[in-house]
């Protein structure tokens, strides 16, 4: 993965987690404001962009294959 493509993809990671972590320390009541964007914006997004970092290079193999 090219330097430039790696840094995009931690701060991708990194500005996407910020919110998870105001979801899972926020006070109890706040938390139904808090999940819909987590559960279908926040988390897919740091799981592809971590799962992206982790095995980018499998996954590029694979679609490149067919």
């Amino acid at each position: 993965m090219r330097p430039l493509t790696k840094g995009i993809f931690r701060w991708i990671h990194l500005v996407f987690g910020i919110p998870i972590l105001g979801y899972v320390y926020s006070p109890f009541d706040q938390i139904p404001n808090y999940a819909p964007a987590v559960r279908f914006v926040f988390l897919p997004l740091l799981l592809a962009s971590g799962l992206w970092m982790w095995k980018g290079h499998v996954v590029r193999r694979v679609m490149w294959r067919r």
